[in-house]
């Protein structure tokens, strides 16, 4: 049974929330402040997080942040705010989607199943440890290695850059990548796909400063490039 923290000011949203979420088979928790939300999800691993945009302590971005800092649990924002802008920073900052107050509490319940399903360890059907130029993939450990040395990704630049190196050289459009990190290609994410690439690409250049692995397709998308590597 899937364990969700909610973390929620608003008593009759959260019991709305609740009720919906346990009637599809999950397990609850609601918390009303930041702080203590923080505190529990320090001690005690859950499958998820809803998390209010904003608490009375802090603001759900900080706290996504400070999440952000030691674990990788899905987050899903709410928000009364509709500003492309708060989705754009919910995104970048970690989220993996976003609901707008006022909502169904089944379209929230429905999102649920979809980030679980798609965060969920599948079977894997390659092996545990591949390499291909200069980078390792490793998905025992979730883990890729560049010229030997390990790289401290997020979860979606993870899958980002395990997408580009799987297809040397194929150009991939943004709403192919945001098909691989498991987002619908039709809310608005298209921009997030350059800030976690700009993101990934200075990571790398910390390791290979000269080195161009991924490139850039003006109007179409990436591609990795093992020559460039």
């Amino acid at each position: 049974m899937p364990h969700i923290l909610i973390v929620e000011d608003e008593a009759a949203i959260a019991d709305t929330l609740v009720y919906a979420l346990e009637a599809d088979g999950n397990a609850t928790t609601w918390l009303s402040l930041g702080g203590a939300a923080l505190d529990l999800l320090r001690r005690e691993p859950v499958d998820l997080v809803i998390l209010d945009v904003g608490l009375p302590d802090t603001s759900g971005f900080e706290l996504c942040k400070a999440l952000r800092r030691f674990s990788e649990v899905p987050v899903l924002f709410l928000t009364a705010r509709n500003a492309e802008i708060d989705r754009v920073v919910g995104l970048e900052i970690g989220a993996d989607d976003y609901v707008v107050k006022p909502f169904s509490p089944r379209e929230v319940a429905a999102r649920v199943r979809a980030i679980l399903k798609r965060t969920a360890p599948r079977e894997r059907q390659v092996p545990v440890a591949a390499a291909t130029g200069p980078f390792r993939v490793d998905l025992e450990r979730v883990r890729i290695h560049y010229h030997g040395q390990a790289l401290v990704l997020t979860r979606h630049e993870f899958r980002l850059l395990q997408a580009l190196l799987a297809q040397p050289e194929r150009v991939f459009s943004r709403e192919q990548l945001l098909d691989a990190l498991g987002l619908a290609s039709d809310v608005g994410y298209e921009r997030n796909i350059d800030s976690h690439i700009k993101s990934l690409r200075a990571k790398l250049r910390q390791v290979a400063p000269a080195a161009e692995a991924i490139q850039t397709h003006r109007g179409l998308g990436y591609s990795y490039s093992p020559e460039r590597a």
